[in-house]
């Protein structure tokens, strides 16, 4: 498989990395730059297209390019002790499980502000206020802060509650 030789579409097909992808990767030095043809096209053989599959796995499992930089390293590291990897996948885990728990409650969050609004003609929506109150300033009013509050006067209890 090292001895073939193909451009970087073929690299693409074979590997399920876009070519835009294996550009940006040699770009950041994730991977080698490509050999050149005489006419400067890239050049990939097996070993490339068995990396890039290794940065598709790696990627589809969540991890940083700088994790995927730690892994390729230790993939092509044959006296490595199996204990780095390990740690490694760990911490990625924990990492996981931080960013569920954070969806978690931005889903608890958007079900909440969704079930206080009917959803219909009426402009007053608790989903608008309760994103424009999480991102006003320290102590302003969300009726102060609301265009549409101020140029209409009092809050409307007619609205999406």
């Amino acid at each position: 498989m090292d001895g073939i030789q193909m451009n970087i579409g073929e690299a693409a097909k074979a590997s399920g990395v876009s070519a835009k992808m294996i550009r940006h990767y040699e770009d950041i030095g994730l991977i080698p730059r490509a050999r050149r043809t005489d006419s400067g096209y890239r050049r990939y053989n097996g070993v490339d297209v068995h990396t890039l599959r290794f940065i598709r796995q790696a990627r589809s499992l969540g991890f940083s390019i700088k994790q995927i930089q730690a892994l390729l390293s230790l993939w092509r590291d044959q006296r490595r002790p199996s204990s780095k990897v390990k740690a490694l996948a760990l911490a990625h885990i924990e990492e996981l499980d931080a960013r569920i728990h954070e969806m978690q409650a931005m889903k608890v969050t958007l079900q909440e502000l969704a079930s206080h609004c009917h959803g219909d003609d009426r402009p007053d929506c608790p989903i608008l206020e309760g994103l424009a109150s999480a991102s006003g300033a320290a102590g302003a009013s969300t009726k102060a802060a609301h265009p549409a509050k101020r140029r209409n006067g009092a809050h409307s209890k007619t609205g999406c509650h």
